[in-house]
């Protein structure tokens, strides 16, 4: 989960006089300094450079001249576009000094991705909530226990994620608008945290991802209604998704990937009508996949739900989703035909480039979206190219009869999985008019006929996997068709690069049962051949071996030849 926040703007304005820092203040930050190890990037922090405004990653208000931001972090994108060595001097190490709580203006601290010392946080650091409102320490090692953060008078941004803290989580303030404690250990349930609420929360956005967080998740969501997006992925959560979520009528980004949630989707999830992703993929949830998703949720972008056990058939109001441009329901029950109404939705025809991200305003800035796809038979996580990902995904299904014509007006796709299923028929004539397509799987279907030689246009095509159909004839030659491995079209009746020139192309499995068979089958006119040579040969060695005549016949012989060799 990434933001990017607009909520400070205390860049220096060209031609207004600037007033000097505070000298308290430039004190404590060369004894914040002093407790810093590997601190290259603070060369200019010096006595005496007085004006300590001036210094690296030292923000001052413009007015009052006292310190308001220390922007002391390393984002991900500097630290990979660096040498390692390079990577590592912009790192901080060492302690935390105590001097922070002597800055009183501070209202922005950001301590990520650095190298401190694997402690656990003193209790006075917990103070400075109080009067932050930006707080940014994730990517170090930092262990413990949060304490309950109820004392912030101003809107908070609190972002803890990829440390070691534990423990279970901590209670916060109404103030509190983001929350990002991913990638840690806590552990326990969610009740403390999220029930028995007085006064509604101001919670736009709540990360929970990668804990330990077990139980169910509380049906009290009421008081919380000025959420955005919830990301409670990869824990230990059971039961059903609560019916109360249907009161986040602000929801835009819902992610529960890889718990073990089972049930039905609750229908008052209807209310939710800001909904641009749904994800929860990996869980046991079980029924049909609602219609009146493509009725009411308008807006959705992502659909996952792979890995779950819905059934019944994919209903048509799916069609009706026009900005649905990930479309994941592999590995489920699902049974009967793909709609052909597939081509209404419409996000999937444009070739234009959308934008790279899919984002969300929150009142602190904008959130981006993540997801975790299958993409050229392997799982990727997506971030920053997310909104330029279009993809169906239906495979590992009970899905039969024909693929649609229509498919092939989806024009901007660029994965198409419906392998594992029992579809039948030809593929589309027309699969070259998807030029952008970089991943196509057909395999272990039912499909006949010979591979459309339109397929031969898809110059994108990185990925491709035809195995185990009834499909015959030669493949497409003069095109990268012939640059896929034979596994590509394993187990089909097809012939020519890269598989060998015969017109017959026998499946693995029966290459392997003759391989068996022809052990056990008898060779006789091996066997005739071998009996006549020892027949033969006994004739003449026995008489030779139980003979004298023949021994003293023998020994001339030898001695003739040793006679005549000298």
């Amino acid at each position: 989960m990434l933001l990017c926040l607009n909520i400070f703007t205390n860049s220096f304005s060209k031609g207004i006089p600037q007033p000097s820092c505070i000298k308290s203040e430039r004190q404590a930050l060369l004894k914040i300094k002093q407790q810093l190890k590997n601190s290259n990037m603070l060369d200019n922090w010096m006595a005496r450079n007085e004006d300590c405004c001036k210094w690296v990653r030292v923000f001052c208000n413009t007015v009052t001249g006292h310190v308001t931001e220390l922007q002391l972090g390393n984002s991900n994108d500097t630290i990979a576009s660096s040498r390692s060595k390079k990577a590592e001097s912009l790192k901080l190490g060492g302690k935390l000094s105590s001097a922070l709580l002597d800055l009183k203006h501070l209202s922005y601290l950001d301590l990520s991705n650095n190298d401190f010392d694997p402690t656990q946080i003193p209790d006075w650091f917990w103070n400075l909530t109080s009067h932050l409102q930006y707080l940014n320490i994730s990517g170090n090692k930092f262990q413990g226990k949060i304490p309950d953060l109820l004392t912030n008078q101003a809107s908070l941004v609190l972002d803890l994620s990829f440390n070691n803290f534990t423990g279970s989580l901590p209670g916060i303030s109404l103030n509190v608008t983001v929350l990002d404690l991913s990638n840690n250990v806590l552990s326990g349930s969610m009740s403390q945290f999220l029930c028995y609420k007085e006064h509604q929360m101001k919670l736009e956005v709540l990360n929970l991802e990668g804990n330990h967080l077990s139980g169910e998740i509380p049906d009290c969501w009421e008081k919380w209604r000025s959420l955005v997006a919830i990301e409670l992925c990869n824990n230990n959560f059971s039961g059903g998704i609560p019916s109360s979520m249907g009161a986040l009528t602000s929801l835009e980004s819902l992610h529960l990937r890889n718990n073990h949630l089972e049930g039905e989707i609750p229908d008052s999830l209807t209310n939710c009508t800001q909904l641009l992703t749904l994800d929860f993929a990996a869980n046991h949830l079980s029924g049909e996949i609602p219609p009146w998703m493509g009725e009411r949720l308008s807006k959705l972008i992502i659909i996952s739900f792979q890995s779950n056990r819905f059934h019944g058939h994919v209903p048509d109001q799916i069609c009706g989703l026009s900005s649905l441009q990930i479309l994941d329901l592999s590995h489920n029950n699902l049974s009967g035909n793909i709609p052909s109404c597939i081509n209404n939705l419409t996000a999937m025809i444009s070739r234009k480039m959308s934008c790279s991200k899919i984002s969300y305003n929150t009142s602190k800035g904008c959130f981006f979206d993540n997801m975790a796809l299958m993409m050229k038979g392997a799982v990727l996580d997506y971030s920053n190219t997310l909104g330029l990902i279009k993809l169906v995904d239906l495979s590992d299904n009970n899905l039969s009869g024909e693929i649609p014509t229509e498919m092939t007006m989806l024009t901007g796709l660029l994965s198409l999985n419906l392998s594992k299923n029992h579809l039948v028929g030809k593929i589309p004539s027309n699969i070259g008019a998807i030029k952008t397509l970089e991943c196509v799987d057909l395999s272990e279907n039912n499909l006949s006929g010979e591979i459309p030689h339109s397929m031969s246009e898809l110059n994108f095509l990185s990925y491709l996997n035809l195995s185990y159909n009834n499909l015959t004839g030669q493949i497409p030659t003069g095109t990268q068709l012939q640059s896929f491995s034979a596994s590509s079209f394993l187990g089909t009746k097809l012939y020519g690069p890269p598989l060998s020139t015969s017109k017959t192309q026998v499946p693995a499995s029966k290459i392997v049962g003759e391989q068996v068979d022809n052990r056990t089958q008898v060779d006789w006119n091996f066997i005739c051949m071998e009996f006549g040579f020892w027949c033969g040969f006994l004739c003449v060695a026995c008489p030779l071996l139980f003979t004298n005549s023949w021994d003293a016949s023998i020994f001339r012989i030898l001695t003739k030849l040793k006679i005549k060799h000298f």
